[in-house]
């Protein structure tokens, strides 16, 4: 049955632990763009992504929109002309500034925004002891996590867009990944496998409800592909193979002059740290559905659907905040700084992984009442699903039911692969 925004608080989570996520998810975006100046702030690089001050905006508009103003007896809106500006697709709250003009926003200023944020997180707090508001405060959580992330992946596009590759943040790279394992397989016999949110803990209204669905037997890579995989796909001419592509992508690859992955230079990456030697043996990023696609095709494998994907994961619940008692929840966002995929053990971290599942409805599948209700559902149309999490993803964010869609062109996000194979 459809989950009412009574039940997205976690299983165990009480005020005290709800409050305590409410305001360290603040800090955490908040800190976050703590490195960027007022232009870097305000910087639109296309349609797809928006300003960093953006999204401090509208996940601040958020709280005061569908908590403060419809729960807070008194409260009166910080600016009544900003709603227009930062609602971002929620038809039900009236009109908004065009998705492409974001950047134009000089005004509000950045000091501004963060006045804003810092009044309504304050003025959030007695509501954040209220029962009968935790699923909706849950909600908005995620909600602002999922902002973090796509924050953190708009300002890399944007920077990319300067010839002097500026840095986000400073210092040292990374240590280099451990060299990748031959590939291992997880094998899976097939069968009847119950798949979609199955607990009382926290999720999305587009992981349920739950369902059956009918496997056959198939096998999952125990790691992602890498760098130094996908450099021996392009030297045996991966990307001038109009056999390896979908007809779709093989004419974005013609139309777009796809050469190589997003970001890649010759032996080089660009990262939040600017650009750095590009590593052999971490996960390969910032790549489209069409080329993963490809290249498993290349690689005799294929993509795996998003049902066997779960089936490999349940056990492997990333959940936890602490990767030192659950290593499976891998390379993750825990608090600001520099990010890079590195090849963590797990299925969580690193990347987002392409499926070839189409994003859906589940049976049954109907959409909430209000203006949360047009949150997942009204996407679901021409996009393909992806599982796991990535470098950007805070940690406890994803689960094995959790499902990101994108369209199969998109590749700014941090997406990369890992393969499948019928048994």
């Amino acid at each position: 049955m459809h989950r009412s925004e009574h039940e997205y608080a976690r299983a165990g989570d009480g005020a005290a632990a709800l409050a305590g996520r409410f305001r360290a998810t603040r800090a955490l975006t908040e800190a976050l763009v703590a490195p960027l100046s007022d232009a870097d702030a305000c910087i639109q690089s296309m349609d797809d992504a928006s300003p960093a001050k953006w999204h401090l905006a509208h996940t601040t508009w958020f709280w005061e929109t569908f908590l403060l103003r419809e729960h807070a007896s008194g409260h009166r809106l910080h600016d009544e002309r900003w709603p227009f500006l930062f609602n971002s697709y929620y038809e039900t709250e009236g009109a908004r500034i065009a998705r492409g003009q974001r950047g134009m926003l000089s005004r509000p200023t950045l000091a501004e925004v963060l006045e804003w944020r810092a009044a309504v997180t304050e003025a959030m707090e007695p509501l954040l002891g209220d029962p009968a508001l935790a699923g909706l405060i849950a909600l908005g959580i995620a909600h602002e996590e999922q902002h973090i992330e796509l924050l953190l992946t708009d300002i890399k596009h944007a920077l990319f867009q300067n010839p002097l590759g500026p840095a986000m943040w400073s210092g040292a790279p990374q240590a280099p990944a451990t060299p990748a394992a031959p590939l291992g397989w997880h094998s899976h016999p097939g069968g009847i496998a119950l798949v979609g949110h199955q607990s009382d803990a926290f999720a999305f209204d587009n992981e349920g409800p739950r369902h059956r669905v009918l496997l056959e037997p198939f096998a999952l890579a125990d790691r992602l592909v890498t760098n130094g995989e996908w450099d021996a796909f392009i030297a045996d001419g991966g990307y001038a193979n109009a056999r390896l592509w979908l007809a779709d992508g093989w004419g974005w690859v013609q139309r777009e002059g796809i050469v190589a992955p997003m970001y890649w230079r010759d032996g080089q990456h660009f990262t939040h740290q600017g650009w750095q030697d590009r590593d052999p043996n971490a996960p390969v990023t910032h790549i489209s559905f069409y080329e993963a696609d490809a290249y498993a095709t290349w690689a005799g494998a294929r993509l795996p659907t998003e049902f066997e994907w779960e089936a490999i994961a349940r056990g492997q619940d990333a959940a936890t905040s602490d990767p030192a008692h659950h290593p499976a929840s891998g390379n993750q966002l825990y608090c600001a700084g520099p990010v890079l995929p590195m090849g963590s053990p797990g299925l969580f971290g690193d990347c987002w992984q392409f499926t070839r599942s189409a994003y859906l409805p589940y049976p049954g599948f109907r959409p909430a009442g209000g203006a949360v209700g047009e949150y997942n559902g009204k996407f679901m149309s021409g996009q393909v699903v992806l599982r796991g999490a990535s470098c950007v993803t805070v940690r406890g964010h994803s689960r094995p039911s959790y499902r990101n869609f994108f369209y199969p062109h998109q590749r700014w996000q941090f997406t990369g692969l890992r393969l499948a194979k019928d048994l």
